[in-house]
């Protein structure tokens, strides 16, 4: 349903997206993550049809942007970095307006009006001047315009900045509910919005492109990677942590931190591979007294850094 070839897009001096490429298929929601002035953003306005690429195209459910813009445009739901919104307007208003553009008539366009300010849930600020809304209201409001036209592609720029966690878990759900029969792509500097909704993950740094995989792939990148914490009492701590150093390494152990009566211990394995049962056989070995232990799924925040880290933003 998108096609991304070769897109460069130069300000000057300046090579802000270069040469990135990828395909997206319908049902998928894509984390398009990178450090700030990676070039997320400029990809997006290219794809949306908002700047003109340099060089290389994209398609949007088969339309070009460049030479069928207006097709193109119809099968997109955009919500834009800032959500850009006319602050005079109350939001039905300006979703009234939004419904005009996009060809909604009659009384289908106020049904799905009504339809879209439940969803994301801004029926009791409807008809207060959009000036007056905090920004959380205010970032619903340009979602309630993305989707208002139902469309088959969208593209939503940190949506959830400004909620709060309730807001934002009623949002992912919101997104994971319309998955199925579209494309979503998700610029996202939340890591765990990723891990929560995205089932594709792209990372681009100094516009590169340099990732493209599931998010549990992306996981297992990490050094903790089934790691394992290992909880003990105080006591125990020195004589637990001296025997998992002589198991795994003492570059593969973080030191012991305490809480309270217990403290707690994390063992890295240096391939990766399932270390949990090892553990347990020493503990039941050499008699330790164990309250917990947990095995990590990975730390998308420390893959992350590894890929960006140094990446400065044209």
């Amino acid at each position: 349903m998108i096609e991304i070839k070769n897109l460069h897009k130069t300000f000057g001096a300046i090579h802000a997206v270069e040469g990135v490429s990828f395909s997206v298929q319908r049902g998928t929601v894509l984390g398009f993550l990178g450090p700030n002035g990676a070039g997320k953003s400029t990809t997006m306005k290219m794809l949306t049809g908002f700047l003109h690429p340099t060089s290389g195209t994209a398609t949007v459910c088969g339309h070009d942007v460049l030479t069928d813009p207006i097709a193109a445009k119809k099968k997109i739901g955009y919500l834009p970095e800032g959500a850009p919104l006319y602050p005079d307007m109350t939001p039905a208003q300006f979703l009234d307006f939004i419904a005009d553009v996009r060809g909604l008539t009659g009384a289908a366009k106020q049904a799905r009006i009504r339809e879209v300010a439940g969803k994301v849930q801004i029926e009791k600020v409807m008809h207060q001047k959009i000036e007056t809304l905090s920004k959380g209201y205010k970032r619903r409001v340009g979602l309630a315009q993305a989707i208002l036209h139902d469309p088959e592609v969208l593209v939503l720029d940190e949506p959830t900045d400004g909620l709060d966690p309730n807001q934002k878990h009623d949002v992912r759900k919101l997104i994971r509910s319309m998955a199925k029969d579209k494309v979503i792509i998700l610029s996202t500097h939340i890591l765990e919005e990723v891990e929560a909704v995205c089932t594709r993950v792209i990372i681009i740094t100094s516009g590169k492109l340099v990732v493209d995989c599931t998010p549990s792939e992306l996981a297992a990148k990490s050094r903790y990677y089934n790691a394992v914490t290992v909880s003990v009492p105080k006591n125990d701590a020195e004589k637990v942590t001296r025997a998992l150093r002589e198991m795994f390494g003492a570059d593969q152990i973080d030191p012991v931190e305490a809480n309270g009566a217990l403290s707690s211990v994390v063992v890295r394995s240096k391939d990766k591979r399932s270390i949990v049962a090892e553990i347990g056989r020493r503990a039941h070995q050499d008699n330790w007294e164990i309250d917990g232990m947990r095995v990590e799924g990975g730390r998308l925040d420390e893959v992350f850094r590894g890929l960006t880290a140094g990446n400065t933003a044209n």
